[in-house]
């Protein structure tokens, strides 16, 4: 298939996105604006230089530069834009539905009121789904690293001031020990929020049995470290636990050295690739494909379904990404069986899987 073609099928198939992180998909030209807004110095007020700000070392300095971007925002009316930007550039994707992490813990912890946070991105939200049709739902999480009582004082804020459209709770951040998070994940579920930390994104398998056991993980963000234990495979592959790769942020990030570099060694590198996508998705586990911070990545959906084709993966196996995200979102089933169809519409071959 040429790359018009190939390209012409990925902005054809119906999409959902489920880690996606709204600061992170702040584009350049708000960032500045914002900036330049609240005079916030120390920014750059270059695009050029903006972007190369946007090249990491390793992973503890993508945060440094997630979390200074973060500063810019401070006001309701910064996070109605920064919602309905996003969703705006989620939709022109064809993405239909998308669960979007945001930092709640940041905000917090520069003393931004929760109510102000959920109030203009409900603004965002709405303006978005009236003009654009795509559904938006929340995951507010906070930084592991800020630790348990960090992640405390977010649950107090959602629990009292979220509105119905949060769904889940999330834990991102240094991949630290998720096993001291354990009560404050059992409260969130109590309170009816379904567990969706990161796992597996930097280190190794045991921080993905941890976000299962200790947290009652329902997806996994990340997970690639997952590949270093059989076992731990062979139950993603027999629960069917979701796992939430995404290909680009781990190449800039330093998780993986290339996408599509020949190696040899471990089982996935027999098909080529330093990343794993392939081979997790060859092994039958329930892998959806997304964007974590697009913009900070050079990246968005699209674009990371164009990179798992790059990785080898045919419009058959692109198709079943597409229907890995809507079986593992939390869309009613039947708005889950619509989009379905809508996927098979594009690719009617794939229907019977």
């Amino acid at each position: 298939m040429s790359s018009a073609s190939i390209d012409q099928f990925i902005a054809a198939l119906p999409k959902v996105e489920l880690h996606v992180h709204l600061e992170g998909s702040m584009q350049p030209p708000l960032l500045l604006a914002l900036a330049e807004k609240h005079a916030v110095a120390g920014f750059s007020r270059s695009l050029r230089e903006i972007r190369e700000w946007y090249e990491y070392r390793d992973f503890p300095h993508f945060l440094d530069v997630y979390r200074r971007a973060v500063e810019v925002l401070r006001d309701e009316e910064d996070f109605a834009a920064l919602a309905f930007d996003t969703a705006r550039n989620l939709a022109a994707q064809n993405v239909r539905y998308a669960e979007v992490h945001f930092s709640l813990s940041d905000h917090l912890l520069r003393d931004i009121p929760a109510p102000v946070v959920f109030a203009g991105i409900e603004h965002g939200r709405k303006r978005a789904e009236r003009e654009s049709g795509i559904r938006i739902r929340w995951i507010p999480d906070f930084a592991g690293d800020y630790g348990a009582e960090a992640g405390e004082r977010t649950l107090d804020a959602v629990l009292a001031h979220g509105p119905q459209t949060v769904l889940g709770f999330g834990v991102g951040g240094l991949e630290v020990e998720r096993d001291q998070f354990r009560e404050v994940f059992a409260r969130a579920r109590a309170a009816g929020l379904h567990s969706l930390p990161h796992a597996g994104e930097t280190r190794g398998p045991d921080r993905v049995w941890s976000a299962i056991r200790a947290l009652g993980a329902e997806r996994i963000g990340h997970g690639i470290g997952s590949v270093a234990d059989a076992e731990l495979i062979a139950h993603l592959r027999d629960t069917q636990l979701p796992v939430d790769v995404s290909p680009t942020s781990n190449l800039r990030t330093g998780a993986v050295r290339a996408l599509t570099q020949e190696s040899s060694g471990a089982p996935w590198q027999s098909r080529g690739t330093e990343h794993p996508l392939p081979w997790m998705l060859e092994e039958g586990l329930l892998v959806t494909l997304n964007s974590d911070d697009p913009p900070m990545f050079g990246t968005d959906l699209n674009g990371e379904y164009r990179a798992a084709h790059r990785m080898g993966l045919d419009r058959a196996a692109l198709t079943r990404l597409a229907r890995n995200g809507v079986r593992a979102s939390f869309l009613p089933e039947r708005d889950k069986t619509a989009l379905l169809a809508e996927i098979d519409a594009v690719d009617p071959r794939q229907s019977q899987r």
